[in-house]
């Protein structure tokens, strides 16, 4: 999935702030960040309007059209 969001990250730049984590990291903010978007599972994409609201939670792969789909709801 790694190529698949580094190509979006590079196709909406300037448009979309797409983020990477790394869950797997003893991180202190990782672990902040993961229990408040709930993240369980890896792989999870969590997409977040610009006012901090999550509007929508993928978990699993998928396809770089449905995270596309996601990016486009953001308000």
């Amino acid at each position: 999935m790694r190529p698949v969001v580094d190509g979006l990250a590079k196709t909406y730049a300037g448009r979309y702030s797409i983020k990477v984590m790394n869950a797997s990291t003893d991180d202190p903010e990782v672990a902040r960040l993961s229990g408040l978007l709930g993240i369980q599972s890896v792989p999870t994409f969590v997409f977040v309007n610009s006012d901090g609201t999550k509007n929508a939670a993928i978990v699993g792969e998928t396809t770089a059209a449905t995270l596309e789909q996601n990016l486009a709801a953001l308000k």
